[in-house]
Formats: C-alpha cells, structure tokens, sequence
C-alpha cells in the first residue's frame, strides 16, 4: 500500500503506464491518466498521509453459455477493460463510507447491522451489506473503510457493472483485513449472494466470477460450489473483427419475474425427466418425453431446455476453437447461440412489454448490415438493452455510423477484452 500522494506522483513520472496499457489499452493511456489522477484527488481529504488500496475490477461479456449457469450449465465469458476503480483506507469506526462518481449522496453502512433491509432493495447500499455480510458468514474478517469509487462500465449494456461493484467491495475488504488471503471464487460467491439475497435480484455466478477471475474464461458450473474455472487462451485484439455491444435503450425495469422465469421453467422440464436440473440430459431424452414435459411443464419449457442442452454443448466447442484460433467457426457458433436464444429461450423480448422490441430490431438489422459475415447475438441476460456483435474491421465504422442512426449517439461500444493481473495496483517497487 502506498499514499494517495505517492500513487499522484507515480502516474505523473509515467511508473504505471505498463497498468494502465494493459488494463485499457494505448488510444485510452491518456484518458485513463486524467481518470486515475481525478479519483485519488478526490480522495485525499479522506486519505491525508495515510496508505490506501487500488483495486479495479472490470466488467464482463458473456461470449457464449446463454442462462446456462443457474442449471450446472457451462459458459464462455470474459472481462473487459470498462471497469470499477477504487481507492480506500481503513477507518477507526465499524462504518463503511463509499462516495461514487456521479451520485450526490455517500453510501454508508453499518457493519453492526448486516441484516436484510427491504427499504434497501435495488440500491447500491444493498450490496455493500450484503458484501460484508458474506464475508462474516464465510468467517472472514470486515471493517470500517472510507472509498472513492469510480466507474466507466456503460450502463444498460449488460456489462455487469453491479457484479463489478460487488467484487470490488470485496476486494477492499480483503486487502484492508484480510491480508489479501480470499480466492477469487469466493469473493465471486459473495458477491452473487448480496445481488440474490440483499439486492433480492436473482443471477447466476457467471457475472461475478468473470469480474473477479478476469480474462476469457470456460466456467464448468457442475458443482456449483465449486466452479470449474479454465483459462482460455486467445487474443480477439489480433482476429479481423471488433467485438462490440449495442445498446437498444431499453429498459430492465419490471423484468425480474422474465429472468427467474428461465430457471424455473427449465427445471420444471428437467424434473419431468426425473433430474432436479438440466445438466446431463439429452436432446434424445427429450424427444423420446415431450409429450410428458409438455403435459407437466408447458410448451415454452421444452423449448428452453432444448436451448439450455445444445447452447452447453456450444458453449464448449466455442471454447475449445477459440483455443485454435478459429475465429470462423466460432461465429458460426454465435450466430447459432443467438439464433436459440431467439427462437427457444425466448429472452429478446419482453412479454411485459411486447411494443418493446429493441433487441430483435438491432439483431435484425445488424444481420442485414452485415450481409452474412460476421455474427450476432443477445448480450447476456436479455428481455431488453444490448445485443453483442462481431463486426469486420473494414466495416466497422460504416456499422456504428448506421447503428447510431437509429439507437442515438454513443450506443455502439466497442469492447476490449482485460487479461488478468491486475485487479490490485500497487506502486512500483521502490517507489512506495
């Protein structure tokens, strides 16, 4: 740890450029300085000369595995370079004070009182209770800390920015009372559990455990305890495509009962085949029973767990060509991904808002754009806001001049996969 002063005059003399290039990459060096040297000068009426923790954690794109975790499914995802930054230090009260960029009123809470708060639900505050609540569960130690936080993860694009801010409380209270000794599955695990319980929005681990592994990752959730989590070695910054999402601008408002209708669903079938989830049947298991499923789960269910047991199965050959390198079979992947969350999973649009249909227009549209090269699909959760893309290089102007045209300015954002190692910054050795 190091002084707020030190960390300012190590970004002056350019001592952490190698971060900051591998974090966001050489166009953003200079807008990441100003970032940087902006959130520690707000800091510093809480800091004086005291040492504080740098942590980042950044946000996530699912590239494959669409709502397969919450049934022991497999997915494909990967961090990204937006992220949530923070800066703290431990204080003498049991209080946790989070001043955030961008919104006028300090989150504070009262680590003697870890409880659910209904009054609390669908706010920041919710989270950071939550947070330490699982860390006093896990047996793990909390404190009093003071923070500034800033973060650049685009809202309404399904980049997880509140998984983001989950693990990155985490973080602080790992590094500032744990001696930085918690695996990141279980700070994964935390955060997903303040999201369910005290946020009381239901997810999977995928979001969270993406956030705080970082990099491209295949994730086995067979053992939900115990994730499986894999390396994926590539590089999307040397392929002939921009990854991109597009934000349709629609909302996520009252569309929880459309999310925790998926598992739901999909469990209701398996358990007409006799298994309490839908990992490890088979299409041939569910064409020899869909007069059964259908009878007790419905039509909408099979269908959904037709998607969940080929897109687990995709989710596993993404995985394994991207390890080769084979960036044209794997858009095929995509393109056959998006198709079944279209037509099985059912999870572009909204039947709480049938007029909206955002989504479904951009896909639409983007496939016509792109005249079969290339591919699209959901971005993550669905039912509204952002569709993912691969765009050819040589196109890919002409697409964001065309798709803003029609979703407003700034709804094209292109996306830089993080690699891992630097979710903690620390000063330069010697320089601290």
């Amino acid at each position: 740890m190091a002084t707020v002063q030190e960390y300012k005059a190590a970004l002056c003399r350019g001592d952490l450029d190698d971060v900051l290039l591998a974090l966001y990459g050489e166009d953003a060096l200079l807008q990441q300085h100003e970032r940087w040297q902006h959130l520690l000068t707000r800091m510093m009426p809480w800091s004086k000369e005291r040492a504080v923790c740098l942590v980042s954690v950044p946000g996530r794109t699912e590239l494959g595995g669409n709502h397969t975790d919450h049934n022991h499914g497999v997915v494909l995802a990967a961090a990204v370079s937006f992220d949530c930054l923070a800066v703290a230090l431990p204080s003498d009260g049991n209080r946790v004070r989070i001043k955030s960029e961008g919104f006028s009123e300090t989150i504070e809470v009262d680590l003697g009182d870890l409880s659910f708060h209904p009054s609390e639900v669908g706010d920041p505050t919710a989270l950071v209770r939550g947070v330490a609540d699982g860390f006093v569960r896990a047996g793990l130690a909390v404190g009093g800390f003071d923070a500034c936080v800033t973060g650049n993860i685009p809202m309404g694009t399904g980049l997880s920015s509140s998984a983001a801010f989950e693990v990155c409380v985490g973080r602080i209270f790992n590094q500032l009372y744990n001696a930085g000794s918690v695996d990141d599955v279980t700070l994964a695990r935390i955060g997903r559990r303040a999201e369910n319980v005290h946020f009381d929005k239901p997810c999977g681990l995928m979001d969270q455990l993406s956030c705080a592994v970082e990099g491209v990752l295949s994730i086995d959730f067979l053992d939900q305890e115990k994730p499986v989590v894999t390396d994926v070695a590539c590089d999307f910054q040397r392929t002939a495509y921009q990854l991109a999402v597009v934000d349709t601008g629609g909302s996520h408002a009252d569309l929880t009962p459309e999310y925790a209708a998926i598992p739901r669903e999909m469990t209701q079938a398996a358990r007409a085949l006799g298994q309490e989830y839908a990992r490890g049947l088979t299409m041939g298991q569910i064409m020899s029973a869909a007069a059964d499923i259908r009878c007790m789960a419905g039509d909408r269910a099979i269908l959904r767990l037709i998607h969940f047991v080929e897109e687990n199965e995709r989710a596993i050959s993404q995985a394994e060509v991207l390890r080769q390198a084979d960036m044209e079979t794997f858009l095929e992947l995509v393109r056959d991904s998006g198709d079944s969350s279209w037509r099985l999973l059912q999870n572009c649009s909204s039947t709480i808002k049938p007029d909206e249909q955002g989504v479904p227009l951009a896909l639409t549209l983007t496939e016509r754009f792109l005249g079969g090269e290339g591919a699209c699909r959901i971005q993550g959760g669905g039912f509204a806001g952002s569709i993912q893309t691969y765009v050819p290089l040589h196109v890919f102007a002409a697409y964001t001049e065309f798709m803003e045209s029609v979703f407003g300015p700034g709804s094209v954002v292109p996306l830089r996969i993080r690699k891992p190692g630097h979710s903690v910054i620390r000063c330069p050795k010697g320089r601290e």
